[in-house]
């Protein structure tokens, strides 16, 4: 049961300036990808071929690119469109993970031995490399990156949980738990689970962060989400191809998801502290 006199959960997260900042920036990046495509002067895929490559100004305020699209228009559209996609895949990652890491650290024995000795085979190979060997079997599409995603992060949440579930196993509550004849499932999420939470939230954290990289690696690589969809990976490889006539449609794309990761990370921080209490 929580505390009755821990600080309301939004005041910890703006209690100190580097959360506070870190959550602005994410509550400021939901509302655009909720609400953008509103107030989003054009269409992300509209071509205005007389306006191509038009620096920034009252009429495109991040310019235009080399075919004349808005690129505000298209990182307004590429904020919903990387949110919803890395954070679908990290919180499928983060349940699947979760669910993995409960009954394995609980259960321990050959179960657990031979699950995350599978799971290490998975962790040897680096995040990148998994997803497009994952890519090249299921083909580029959006479909495809939320798999990629979930497959390529759930092995590790699996082992943060798992690592927090062996460390109160045996503690006196839950053995407590298990001489009343508590059911399995109520002991992992009645008893472990609330010991997990803090742990678990700061790893979802990075996961997201990591997982906007991820879309935006391989968006950036061509493998990913395609074209003329306005994912901010891809609008950095094309921005990059023109950097010399059109920088900020490099500049903006990359300072998006720059910011967006930053501000995941610091406010991380702030939901650890707001889940143990801590002022």
């Amino acid at each position: 049961m929580a505390d009755e006199g821990a600080p309301p959960f939004l005041s910890v997260l703006y209690a100190q300036a580097a959360s506070a900042f870190g959550t602005s920036v994410v509550l400021l990046f939901l509302f655009v990808a909720v609400f953008g495509p509103l107030f989003a002067p054009y269409s992300p895929t509209q071509q205005i071929a007389s306006e191509a490559r038009q620096p920034p100004s009252p009429q495109h305020w991040f310019g235009a690119d080399r075919l004349g699209r808005d690129v505000f228009s298209r990182v307004v559209y590429g904020a919903r469109d990387i949110i919803s996609l890395a954070g679908l895949g990290s919180l499928l990652a983060v349940i699947a993970g979760t669910l993995f890491g409960l009954i394995s650290g609980y259960r321990g024995g050959l179960f657990d031995e031979l699950l995350f000795r599978l799971f290490d085979a998975f962790l040897s190979l680096p995040s990148l490399l998994l997803a497009l060997l994952l890519l090249g079997t299921l083909g580029p599409s959006r479909n495809s990156v939320l798999i990629v995603i979930v497959f390529v992060y759930t092995p590790i949440v699996a082992r943060v949980v798992r690592s927090v579930v062996l460390g109160v196993r045996h503690k006196g509550f839950i053995e407590a738990a298990q001489m009343r004849g508590e059911a399995g499932w109520y002991i992992l999420f009645r008893e472990i689970l609330p010991s997990v939470l803090p742990a678990l939230a700061v790893e979802a954290a990075l996961r997201f962060s990591y997982a906007i990289f991820l879309v935006s690696s391989l968006g950036f690589l061509g493998v990913g989400v395609q074209p003329p969809n306005p994912d901010w990976g891809l609008m950095v490889s094309e921005g990059r191809n023109t950097i010399s006539l059109t920088p900020w449609a490099l500049y903006f794309p990359v300072g998006a998801i720059s910011l967006l990761v930053i501000g995941v990370n610091l406010m991380a921080d702030g939901v650890r502290r707001a889940l143990q209490g801590e002022a």
